[in-house]
């Protein structure tokens, strides 16, 4: 399936509503530090429910050693300032995509270690800022597991 990382998450509601997601799709979670809660707040505990037990999640020190788990692999960073069409793409199974922190995205320079064509974005009208980090996690994950047939689903 697929990778879904975040970049020093800030806001717990959203981390649990991601590890929901993630288990439902057979999606692997990774967060990189600093985390900005504990990984046992009880918002997060509620906004993932009972899903924690099914879903994969693993915890980094920083980005240089989770980049490093992802060595040969086709990596998409996901912000509001590229310009790649998320459904414009062509997903492959194990494709990992890292989200920023919800106040202030990736930073641009770890975004400029992306290539152009791996560096995408979900269309929004002109006058808004960002989507929920939940939300954009969700709609990528499904159109990537859309393209390879919902592999694995029902």
């Amino acid at each position: 399936m697929f990778d879904v990382i975040l970049y020093q998450p800030e806001i717990p509601p959203n981390t649990g509503n991601i590890i929901r997601l993630c288990a439902n799709t057979g999606a692997r979670l990774h967060l990189v530090k600093p985390l900005g809660f504990s990984l046992e707040d009880k918002q997060l505990v509620r906004a993932g429910l009972d899903y924690h037990e099914f879903a994969t999640l693993r915890v980094y020190e920083n980005w240089a050693e989770c980049r490093e788990c992802f060595t040969g692999r086709r990596l998409f960073a996901v912000s509001t300032r590229n310009t790649h069409r998320y459904d414009c793409m062509t997903y492959a199974q194990d494709d990992a995509f890292l989200f920023g922190p919800e106040t202030r995205g990736l930073p641009m320079d770890l975004l400029d270690t992306f290539s152009a064509e791996r560096r995408i974005r979900l269309p929004m009208r002109p006058e808004s800022r960002s989507l929920n980090l939940s939300n954009a996690v969700a709609v990528i994950v499904y159109e990537a597991w859309r393209q390879i047939g919902f592999e694995n689903g029902r």
